[in-house]
C-alpha cells in the first residue's frame, strides 16, 4: 500500500531480541512506580507495553500525578470531547505530548496515530507543531505513564478512501490510578526531527472549510 508521504512509519526494532530486558523494565517499574533509564530505545519499551502487554499509556509534563481526574476535553471530534481521561495504546504517540511544553510555549498540535488495517496492521504517524512555536524548540522532560485498560472504551473504529483504520484513542469516564511512569526527554522520541510545522490561521480555515480533511496541509 503507498502511503501519502506525510504519514510517518514506526522504526524497525526487533523486540523478541530483548524480552529479559522487557521483562526486568517491567517488573522494576511496577515495583518502584518509576523507570528511569533503561538500555534500550525507551519508545521501544513503550510500543512493547502497549502493543504486546495490553497497557495504556498518557503523555504529560507533571511527575507527580497520582490519580487522573476526568476533565472536560476540547476537540471537534465527539470521542475526543467528552469529560474523561484520556490514554493511547501506542506509546509513541504518548511520548509526543509528553515532550512538548505547551504551559511554556503556547501552541496549537495537529496530529494521530493510526493502525491500517493490513496483514500484518501497519501503525502509522502524523506530528504537527505551530510554526511559531517549533521555531522555539517547545521541548521538555516529561512523563509518560502507564495506566491498566479497565474501564477504557477505545475509539471506533473508521474508513478512509476504502482503506480501515483504528486509532489509538481510548476514554475513560472515571477517575485513573496509574501503574507506574516512565521519564522521557525530547531525544528519546523517534520523530523529533520529522514534526512539521503549521500556520495556525492557514490549518484552522482549513478545519473549518473541511472538517473531515485531515491533516490539512498547506498548499
Amino acid at each position: 500500500m503507498n502511503l501519502p508521504s506525510y504519514w510517518l512509519t514506526r522504526p524497525k526494532y526487533d523486540l523478541t531480541q530483548d524480552q529479559d530486558v522487557l521483562e526486568k523494565n517491567l517488573s522494576t517499574a511496577l515495583e518502584q512506580g518509576f523507570l528511569g533509564e533503561t538500555p534500550i530505545p525507551k519508545w521501544a519499551f513503550l510500543i512493547w507495553l502497549t502493543h504486546h502487554k495490553n497497557y495504556l499509556v498518557h503523555g504529560t509534563g507533571n511527575s507527580s500525578i497520582q490519580t487522573f481526574e476526568p476533565r472536560q476535553a476540547d476537540d471537534a471530534n465527539w470521542f475526543g470531547n467528552q469529560n474523561a481521561v484520556y490514554a493511547a495504546s501506542d506509546g509513541i504517540w504518548a511520548m509526543f505530548y509528553a515532550i512538548l511544553d505547551r504551559p511554556r510555549i503556547p501552541m496549537s498540535i495537529s496530529n494521530a496515530a493510526i493502525q491500517i488495517a493490513l496483514e500484518p496492521p501497519q501503525d502509522i504517524y502524523f506530528f504537527s507543531v505551530q510554526d511559531t512555536a517549533l521555531e522555539q524548540k517547545p521541548f521538555r522532560t516529561g512523563r509518560v505513564y502507564v495506566l491498566p485498560k479497565q474501564g477504557f472504551t477505545q475509539e471506533a473504529k473508521d474508513q478512509r478512501d476504502g482503506v480501515t483504520y483504528q486509532g489509538h484513542h481510548w476514554a475513560n469516564l472515571n477517575p485513573v490510578k496509574p501503574l507506574f511512569s516512565i521519564q522521557v526527554d525530547p531525544t528519546d522520541f523517534p520523530f523529533l526531527e520529522q514534526i512539521r510545522a503549521h500556520n495556525n490561521e492557514i490549518l484552522w480555515k482549513k478545519v473549518e472549510a473541511n472538517p473531515n480533511g485531515f491533516p490539512w496541509l498547506e498548499d
